[in-house]
């Protein structure tokens, strides 16, 4: 039987076991392995919470949950490894890329995909993958540099043979709701007269916070400022701690934490004329929506700032930066307790007023030229 190429490639899986804003920031490689073949159909495996995005990935035809054991995303717990295994052999897929983080090890997703049967098989790897992929790009970060983790994902599909020429996020937003969170607005009282500021003060490592105290600040000084409209977001797991910033709060402000879905969490960052966040999941979805984002940066990795939107990324420089901790080791927190509330409003007025750039750097920041070439598993 002939072995199907790259070019061939109908039924194409893409790996991606991390969380939403990960998964968002690799839909633009998803989107070139879409546009590289006609007809060519894309499916995305990925964790239990970034199949939340389902619904809003144009660029990708199905998408399959998997509780992967050797993922932070999805915690601890007993999987189905072997169901998985099956399920995935049923599909007949053509081709498997493997996306991961640099400081990801991939032989685990190629070994299920492996024992899949699909018969291509393509990631980034340190060492000799042998028979788990049948094609592999050493691994050259952080030695040769660190790119954005869209550029890094892009660099993989090329490797594949796919290209695009829109390299921006995306999320596909149903217009039903834009009418159901204006609607939402509208009980709430805001109207499009004042400008709308969304804040999400939440992030899942603690190492990514502002401290809540100096977000309530910074909302206080923005609101006296320009008399915007307040709206804060959050999981209902972290309610309490929106709940402890609008306390903080002077001005008057909304929470809708636990109370939005994926697609009103997505139209309501639309709606807003800035997002305030920490790095997480949230300033993503601005990106692919085109909403300006001040993002709190706490310096625990170069490779996630807001992608090819009007943004202002705060942080302050330390030594201990690009830890990759999820909870700061130092104990000092400095990267973020030493941005100013004066300055996250100024930097959210600025973006107010149209300023902001789409490409902000960071301290010995991303590399976004480091590329590698495809090489043959080599089996000895």
């Amino acid at each position: 039987m002939k072995r199907v190429t790259w070019a061939e490639a109908k039924n194409v899986l893409a790996v991606r076991l991390d969380n939403i804003g990960d998964v968002l920031m690799t839909t633009p490689a998803m989107r070139a392995l879409k546009e590289s073949l006609p007809g060519r159909r894309v499916t995305l495996l990925t964790s239990p919470g970034a199949a939340q995005l389902a619904p809003f990935l144009g660029d990708v035809d199905q998408v399959m949950a998997f509780a992967a054991p050797w993922m932070k995303a999805t915690g601890d717990g007993p999987t189905m490894d072997g169901a998985m295994i099956v399920q995935l052999a049923s599909k007949g897929f053509d081709a498997a890329v493997i996306f991961t983080v640099y400081s990801q090890n991939p032989l685990p997703a190629a070994y299920l995909t492996y024992l899949a049967g699909i018969p291509l098989r393509l990631a980034h790897c340190r060492e000799n993958p042998y028979r788990l992929l049948t094609d592999w790009v050493p691994e050259p970060e952080p030695a040769k540099g660190v790119r954005h983790e869209v550029r890094r994902q892009l660099d993989l599909a090329i490797a594949a043979g796919a290209r695009t020429a829109d390299d921006r996020l995306s999320f596909t937003l149903p217009q039903r709701e834009r009418e159901r969170i204006w609607r939402t607005l509208v009980s709430l009282g805001i109207d499009r007269e004042r400008p709308l500021v969304v804040a999400h003060p939440g992030a899942s490592a603690a190492s990514r916070r502002y401290p809540a105290d100096m977000f309530a600040r910074a909302l206080d000084l923005l609101a006296r400022d320009t008399g915007c409209h307040l709206v804060l977001t959050g999981g209902a797991h972290e309610a309490a701690l929106v709940d402890a910033v609008r306390a903080s709060l002077t001005a008057p402000a909304h929470s809708l934490a636990g109370c939005l879905d994926l697609g009103g969490l997505g139209a309501l960052i639309e709606a807003a004329d800035v997002l305030v966040s920490n790095n997480t999941g949230p300033v993503h979805i601005a990106a692919a929506l085109g909403t300006p984002v001040v993002d709190l940066y706490a310096l625990t990795n170069p490779q996630h700032t807001p992608w090819k939107v009007r943004c202002r990324v705060l942080f302050h420089d330390v030594p201990c930066k690009y830890c990759y901790k999820s909870v700061c080791q130092s104990g000092h927190h400095e990267c973020l307790r030493n941005v100013a509330p004066e300055t996250v409003a100024e930097a959210a007025r600025q973006l107010l007023d149209g300023r902001g750039t789409p490409f902000p750097e960071l301290p010995g920041g991303a590399v976004p030229e480091a590329r590698a070439m495809i090489r043959p598993a080599i089996v000895e």
